[in-house]
Protein backbone atom coordinates (compact mmCIF):
# COMPACT_ATOMS: atom_id res chain seq x y z
CA UNK A 1 0.00 0.00 0.00
CA UNK A 2 1.28 3.12 -0.73
CA UNK A 3 1.81 6.18 1.65
CA UNK A 4 0.77 9.47 1.07
CA UNK A 5 3.09 12.02 1.42
CA UNK A 6 1.88 13.08 4.76
CA UNK A 7 2.43 9.93 6.30
CA UNK A 8 6.09 9.66 5.54
CA UNK A 9 7.73 10.26 8.38
CA UNK A 10 11.00 12.40 8.58
CA UNK A 11 13.50 9.49 8.90
CA UNK A 12 11.76 7.85 6.31
CA UNK A 13 12.39 11.03 4.13
CA UNK A 14 15.48 10.47 3.53
CA UNK A 15 15.46 6.95 2.90
CA UNK A 16 13.01 7.44 0.19
CA UNK A 17 14.50 9.96 -1.42
CA UNK A 18 17.89 7.88 -2.16
CA UNK A 19 15.77 5.30 -3.22
CA UNK A 20 14.26 7.37 -5.73
CA UNK A 21 17.81 8.74 -6.42
CA UNK A 22 18.99 5.47 -6.98
CA UNK A 23 16.50 3.98 -9.64
CA UNK A 24 16.64 7.23 -11.54
CA UNK A 25 20.26 7.14 -12.17
CA UNK A 26 19.82 3.60 -13.16
CA UNK A 27 17.19 4.86 -15.56
CA UNK A 28 19.91 6.90 -16.63
CA UNK A 29 22.03 4.19 -17.15
CA UNK A 30 24.59 4.17 -14.21
CA UNK A 31 25.61 1.66 -12.44
CA UNK A 32 25.31 2.14 -8.37
CA UNK A 33 28.70 1.46 -7.45
CA UNK A 34 28.89 2.68 -3.61
CA UNK A 35 26.10 4.04 -1.34
CA UNK A 36 26.79 6.05 2.10
CA UNK A 37 30.72 5.70 1.67
CA UNK A 38 31.50 7.39 5.45
CA UNK A 39 35.29 8.88 6.01
CA UNK A 40 35.89 11.13 8.58
CA UNK A 41 34.93 14.44 6.21
CA UNK A 42 31.73 13.50 5.75
CA UNK A 43 29.46 10.73 3.43
CA UNK A 44 28.80 10.67 -0.32
CA UNK A 45 25.29 9.58 -0.29
CA UNK A 46 25.91 7.70 -3.58
CA UNK A 47 29.00 6.74 -5.88
CA UNK A 48 27.80 6.07 -9.46
CA UNK A 49 29.45 4.71 -12.66
CA UNK A 50 28.75 4.12 -16.20
CA UNK A 51 31.37 3.49 -18.76
CA UNK A 52 34.70 5.94 -17.77
CA UNK A 53 32.86 8.48 -15.78
CA UNK A 54 32.50 8.33 -12.09
CA UNK A 55 29.80 10.30 -9.81
CA UNK A 56 29.79 11.28 -6.37
CA UNK A 57 26.21 11.99 -5.88
CA UNK A 58 24.44 14.07 -2.94
CA UNK A 59 21.05 13.73 -2.47
CA UNK A 60 18.42 16.19 -0.88
CA UNK A 61 15.32 15.32 -0.36
CA UNK A 62 12.33 17.54 1.43
CA UNK A 63 8.41 17.24 1.77
CA UNK A 64 7.48 20.23 0.18
CA UNK A 65 9.57 23.18 -1.65
CA UNK A 66 7.96 26.10 0.24
CA UNK A 67 11.25 27.54 2.02
CA UNK A 68 13.62 26.51 -0.96
CA UNK A 69 14.94 23.93 -2.88
CA UNK A 70 16.63 20.97 -1.89
CA UNK A 71 19.43 21.68 -3.78
CA UNK A 72 19.81 25.10 -2.34
CA UNK A 73 21.19 23.31 1.32
CA UNK A 74 24.16 21.89 -0.41
CA UNK A 75 26.74 25.09 0.94
CA UNK A 76 30.26 25.82 0.56
CA UNK A 77 31.21 23.25 3.90
CA UNK A 78 29.44 20.45 2.37
CA UNK A 79 30.78 20.81 -0.84
CA UNK A 80 34.59 21.12 0.98
CA UNK A 81 33.64 17.54 2.56
CA UNK A 82 32.31 15.86 -0.36
CA UNK A 83 35.61 16.98 -2.02
CA UNK A 84 37.67 15.51 0.49
CA UNK A 85 34.98 12.32 0.86
CA UNK A 86 35.67 11.71 -2.78
CA UNK A 87 39.33 11.77 -2.65
CA UNK A 88 39.68 9.63 -0.32
CA UNK A 89 37.49 7.37 -1.99
CA UNK A 90 39.64 7.70 -5.15
CA UNK A 91 42.57 7.13 -3.13
CA UNK A 92 41.48 3.87 -1.05
CA UNK A 93 39.65 1.82 -4.51
CA UNK A 94 43.58 3.03 -6.75
CA UNK A 95 41.07 4.71 -9.62
CA UNK A 96 43.42 6.22 -12.22
CA UNK A 97 41.46 5.90 -15.44
CA UNK A 98 38.05 7.96 -14.81
CA UNK A 99 36.53 11.21 -14.78
CA UNK A 100 34.83 12.55 -12.06
CA UNK A 101 31.96 14.67 -11.04
CA UNK A 102 29.95 15.82 -8.09
CA UNK A 103 26.28 15.78 -9.27
CA UNK A 104 22.76 17.00 -6.48
CA UNK A 105 19.80 14.75 -7.33
CA UNK A 106 17.44 17.36 -5.64
CA UNK A 107 14.07 15.40 -4.88
CA UNK A 108 10.99 17.09 -3.67
CA UNK A 109 8.02 14.79 -2.40
CA UNK A 110 5.07 16.15 -3.46
CA UNK A 111 3.67 13.33 -4.44
CA UNK A 112 4.68 9.88 -3.11
CA UNK A 113 3.94 8.01 -5.68
CA UNK A 114 6.01 10.26 -8.29
CA UNK A 115 8.63 12.41 -6.49
CA UNK A 116 9.68 15.46 -8.09
CA UNK A 117 13.40 15.30 -9.06
CA UNK A 118 15.92 17.36 -10.43
CA UNK A 119 19.51 16.26 -11.29
CA UNK A 120 22.00 18.63 -11.22
CA UNK A 121 24.91 17.73 -13.26
CA UNK A 122 28.67 19.00 -12.41
CA UNK A 123 27.29 21.08 -9.62
CA UNK A 124 30.26 22.58 -8.48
Amino acid sequence: MEKDVSEIKELDVWHFGEESACRFLRKNGYKIVDRNYRTPQGEIDIIAGRKRILLFVEVRTRSSNHFAQPWESVGHRKQKNLRSAAKMYIQEKAIFDAEFRFDVISITLTDAVKPQIEWIQNAF
